[in-house]
């Protein structure tokens, strides 16, 4: 593991020199000690104690916000103490929308103290005693001795308590899946959520395709959904032990929804697409071991088909592209399942860092550590940007549009902002002429089980009963009828030109990714510029060619034309009314 991890994260090491344990937290004003005969209050420095001259181990300072929580020992508390302590871990679950870490053994200011093994049963027993009382489970996680200023064996224990939210929806967390052509990424998915080993043909990934030509060619062309669920206590829950995906989300706390996506250079824009889309948390980056070369955490996979040497060569050149000045990430190797809980703590903390793992989908080799990683991995949206987000209006992205026998129509996406209920009233559009039509939702699903409200950041399908589908296309959203929503043909973007074979000038047409925006625009104008260069930076005004769209300035913007790529952001839209859509599209 990378050293720069440790000097990222305050320097602690356990014994041996790897990482700090839990050493993600972030830092606030050293405080004082918790333990069970009272409320939190200042005690003297730890560094004082005992006549040892070897440094003091110490983590980050507890958070006054976030799920982390330090706790020296929780022995024998009164009762009211204990329902203080009840009521602040229903804080620390709510702070992690069903999950939260405590750390037994260790000071309010990070000192890790550590307990003798009595006093460390009777703690755990009364952290399930908690747990038990707000309908949770505790899971350890890791325990690590500590051997600072004392002559006997003390321990820190790191727990794990997870819970069903209080509004019975899962927590959600969807992990893009990205990967060279070839790189195994299908067959990794099916062996996650099928509970059985590739038999080296390609077996697992035969039930993720969706099309004839994907299973004759073995290669993914659209983009499919996959389910992994966690029950309380950390177990995992998939087809093999669950016939249908509504029996997986009734038995898990905690879902893992991987979108699959192409490798082939043919089918980018449906990379791309998605990638925008469908708004993922993170990346799952898959690198074929015997071929080489958003947050995202990397899988080296087909490590069965090459000596470990091969690996080892493949995981140096992953971490010198990680370390570039272009890239200044942090690489993890991850090892062991100790290594597996640090990166997933570490990797929600800072975007700088990047776990890697190696596997095999066919001998089953450090599988179990990437479970364990996903199972930890806690969401990368706090509750409060969750809440944020709900108080506002309903808008929904229309990403996928079907049509299904006695249902009707049915439309997929993600819901960007407010709450959508079953019989909601609400608008879609635009369509070419730039209106929005009036329709009723008639039912939802997450992760094919039904439900009846949907909250921002969680992605559904929505039946429209007899709503005509051809009045419908992907890119268009459904938003609530107060918003008043505007659309544009024409906007301006600040854009860094990633790469262009010449120069890029006025007139040049590119597919515009904003979201689930997919369109072809003409650059209108380069602000105080004629042309660009690769690696330069303008204000441009690009020009939609078919029909009006919805966007919101501040969207992150891709663009591209065969190998001409750039990035950017949305600083200005030009509004227009539905009766000026078409003489603004030049009809």
């Amino acid at each position: 593991m990378d050293s720069r991890v440790s000097e990222l994260f305050g320097g602690c090491c356990r014994p041996g020199g790897g990482p700090a344990v839990g050493g993600t937290l972030k830092a606030r004003g050293a405080g004082g000690s918790s333990s069970c005969g009272g409320p939190k209050g200042k005690k003297k420095n730890g560094r004082n104690r005992g006549s040892k001259a070897n440094n003091p181990p110490y983590l980050p300072p507890e958070a006054e916000d976030g799920n982390i929580e330090y706790k020296l020992k929780l022995v024998n508390p009164s009762q009211y103490r204990f329902e203080h302590l009840v009521t602040q871990m229903k804080w620390r679950l709510q702070e992690g929308r069903g999950e939260a870490v405590y750390q037994i053994g260790v000071e309010d200011n990070g000192l890790l103290v550590g307990l003798a093994e009595e006093e460390m049963r009777a703690s755990l027993k009364t952290l399930h005693r908690m747990a038990e009382k707000v309908g949770a489970d505790i899971t350890v996680l890791r325990e690590r001795e500590v051997d600072y200023d004392s002559d006997m064996p003390r321990k820190i224990t790191e727990v794990l308590v997870r819970k069903v939210p209080d509004n019975q929806q899962f927590l959600d967390l969807r992990v893009a899946v990205l990967g060279n052509v070839d790189s195994g990424k299908s067959t990794l998915l099916g062996v996650l959520t099928q509970g059985e080993l590739d038999n080296g043909r390609g077996r697992a990934r035969l039930n993720l395709f969706r099309h004839l030509h994907e299973i004759q060619s073995g290669r993914t062309s659209s983009i499919s959904f996959e389910i992994l669920g966690f029950n309380s206590k950390g177990e995992v829950v998939n087809y093999s032990d669950s016939r249908t995906a509504e029996e997986i989300c009734e038995s898990s706390s905690k879902m893992i929804t991987f979108i699959d996506l192409a490798g082939h250079h043919k089918y980018l824009h449906t990379t791309i697409f998605g990638l925008t889309s469908y708004c993922p948390d993170c990346a799952l980056l898959l690198v074929s071991a015997n071929t080489g070369i958003v947050p995202f955490f990397i899988v080296v996979s087909k490590v069965d088909l090459c000596a470990k040497t091969t690996v080892e060569r493949t995981v140096r050149q992953l971490e010198r592209v990680l370390k570039q000045p272009g890239c200044h990430k942090v690489p993890m190797l991850v090892t062991s399942e100790d290594d597996a809980v640090t990166a997933a703590q570490q990797f929600a903390q800072s975007p700088n860092v990047t776990p890697i793992f190696t596997l095999s989908s066919v001998s089953g080799e450090s599988l179990d550590l990437l479970k364990v990683f996903l199972n930890i991995l806690p969401p990368l949206t706090n509750s409060k940007e969750q809440e944020e987000l709900m108080q506002q209006l309903t808008e929904f992205q229309v990403d996928e549009i079907y049509t299904v026998p006695e249902v009707g129509t049915v439309v997929g996406g993600t819901l960007s902002s407010g709450i959508c209920r079953e019989g909601d009233q609400l608008v879609v559009g635009p369509t070419d002429d730039g209106c929005f039509l009036e329709l009723r939702v008639c039912s939802i699903q997450r992760n094919r089980s039904a439900c009846r409200v949907l909250r921002a950041g969680q992605a559904a399908t929505l039946a429209l009963g007899d709503f005509d589908r051809a009045l419908l296309r992907k890119g268009m959203v459904m938003v609530s009828p107060e918003m008043n929503p505007t659309i544009c043909s024409v906007f301006e973007a600040e854009i860094v030109l990633l790469f262009h074979a010449t120069t890029f000038r006025r007139g040049f047409q590119v597919t515009v990714h904003v979201g689930n925006v997919r369109q072809t625009a003409v650059v209108e104008k380069i602000h105080a510029k004629d042309k660009l260069r690769t690696g330069e930076k303008a204000v441009v005004r690009f020009r939609f060619l078919k029909h009006p769209e919805y966007l919101k300035v501040g969207a992150k913007l891709l663009f591209r034309e065969g190998v001409t790529k750039g990035i950017g952001h949305v600083t200005d839209v030009q509004a227009i009314a539905a009766g000026e859509a078409q003489a603004n599209m030049g009809f």
